[in-house]
């Protein structure tokens, strides 16, 4: 059995679920291995222009299972210190494989994402919110720290400095409203609208240059590390230019324009 769901709702439109809903989709290793594949077969899939990530049930994904994770694949032979190791980055490398897929995600946030489930909606490259979702880095009222799966890095990113540090180090609930207020999530929607609202973001994202789609996802997570305006402007051009050049696209929407027509760009 497993507790990942890939599905293809609509043309060019992918939909990830994480589907352990009697655990509010707790990321255990039988979960996470098989969203790592999940992850890569998509990516794989060149039909495929937009990924939606979900999770089935009353919650988007409680985080770490307390009660029973599992031990990771590959462990044989070794010592408990390069277990520890290899565990940690098994759960923490999933987040980077958001990032490096071609497609962008959308998190369709469908309840509480506590801990790592709120890492994953932060890896995301948008995220929708149900009005039933809550957010909350729980690790640090557990004992241990607030920061994994790369959320030191990527909240402050999205909703500033001040307000990262107080969430992370509190511990506390973050409500929807809340969320969306503080810049953490683009909308938040009724409970049973949200997925047909993720899906019909994606188709409409889908619609555009898969190309060009790919490379403005690829240059948005590259300037959020680049270290100065001029670096940022010299890869957007290089990429703006690497489009322009290489495809009809621009010459396909003019002549679709002109026609009253949507453009079917071929890349």
């Amino acid at each position: 059995m497993s507790y990942v769901r890939v599905e293809k709702p609509r043309p060019h439109v992918s939909l990830i679920t994480l589907d352990r809903p009697e655990r509010m989709n707790a990321m255990s290793f039988e979960l996470v291995g098989p969203l790592y594949e999940a992850i890569e077969a998509v990516a794989r899939d060149n039909d495929t222009r937009v990924c939606v990530l979900t999770g089935s049930g009353r919650g988007f994904c409680s985080g770490l299972d307390l009660e029973d994770h599992g031990v990771p694949p590959g462990i044989d032979g070794l010592p408990m210190s390069r277990i520890a190791t290899r565990a940690m980055a098994f759960m923490s490398d999933v987040v980077p494989a958001l990032r490096e897929m071609p497609q962008p995600v959308i998190a369709a946030i469908n309840g509480p994402a506590y801990g790592g489930g709120m890492c994953l909606a932060c890896g995301a490259d948008i995220r929708l919110a149900a009005e039933s979702a809550s957010f909350c880095q729980a690790g640090i009222t557990n004992g241990l720290t607030a920061t994994e799966l790369g959320v030191s890095f990527l909240l402050p990113r999205l909703v500033g400095a001040s307000r990262a540090f107080e969430i992370l180090l509190s511990g506390r609930e973050v409500d929807a409203r809340e969320a969306e207020r503080i810049g953490l999530v683009s909308r938040v929607l009724p409970d049973e609208d949200l997925l047909e609202a993720a899906l019909s973001l994606a188709t409409q994202i889908s619609g555009y240059s898969a190309h060009g789609v790919a490379m403005t996802k690829q240059v948005l997570w590259a300037n959020l590390e680049t270290g100065s305006l001029r670096a940022a402007i010299d890869l957007e051009s290089r990429n703006q230019l690497l489009v322009r050049l290489t495809t009809q696209n621009l010459e396909e929407a003019i002549r679709a324009r002109k026609e009253g027509r949507k453009p079917v760009y071929e890349d």
